[in-house]
């Protein structure tokens, strides 16, 4: 049974040219031009890359510091010891400890949005893991959530860190701001995304690296992104 498209969408679509290919400054332009929800809606950046994930070599994954942060509170747990643990909460971590956090998990509570822990503790967070990998919160050397610098780690993911990682079907997707941003800090979030996908690109990938993109808000229809113009942000 097809879905029922509701008049407030309707008429967002309207204003969305599904023909067109965008440049990053109209795409930005016309989402912000979408706003139609009560609460503040997040910008999401959708990418479709050619490449195969089932491929260690073609594993895309990565993380970035957005200048003008995401907009969004994040809760920040840290799984270290002693001294570790209390320059995390000085850093301002949420949550900060060891095992106590690991129980918690099995028991089913998780209350944070980024996960961080020493090299030390990864022995600990593996009996997690899989629980810990379907929600995209394991830690990770890759994204600077696995390393003895917590504070620094807790201060990156409180002001702007994103972290990404391609699926298996080749998608990325990530928030780059709030429709409140003004379009400059939203552009400037998105080159800087943009970016840092483009240096992640495989080697071993053929063909055109970036097969089609589009940007929207959390309750808007897709804007079409120029691919072209995409690639050649380096």
């Amino acid at each position: 049974m097809a879905k029922k498209v509701s008049k407030r969408f309707t008429e967002l679509l309207k204003k969305v040219d599904a023909e067109k290919a965008y440049s990053a400054t109209d795409a930005v332009a016309t989402v912000k031009d979408l706003k139609s929800a009560k609460f503040d809606e997040t910008v999401e950046l959708s990418l479709k890359l050619n490449v195969d994930p089932r491929h260690a070599d073609q594993m895309v994954r990565g993380s970035v510091i957005l200048p003008a942060g995401t907009g969004k509170t994040v809760r920040v747990a840290v799984v270290a010891k002693d001294a570790k643990a209390d320059e995390a909460k000085a850093a301002g971590a949420d949550i900060a400890g060891g095992a106590d956090i690991i129980e918690d998990i099995q028991a089913g509570k998780m209350d944070f949005d980024v996960l961080i822990a020493t090299p030390d503790m990864m022995g600990l967070i593996g009996k997690v893991g899989r629980v810990l990998g379907p929600k995209g919160l394991m830690p990770n050397p890759k994204t600077g959530t696995v390393t003895m610098d917590v504070a620094t780690a807790v201060k990156n993911a409180k002001g702007g860190q994103v972290n990404y990682r391609v699926d298996k079907h080749g998608n990325v997707h990530a928030g780059i701001g709030k429709a409140s941003f003004s379009k400059e800090d939203i552009e400037a979030n998105f080159n800087t995304m943009l970016l840092s996908i483009n240096k992640q690109k495989p080697a071993s990938a053929k063909g055109r690296y970036i097969k089609s993109a589009s940007l929207s808000l959390t309750m808007s229809p897709s804007v079409n992104l120029d691919v072209l113009e995409l690639l050649e942000i380096k």
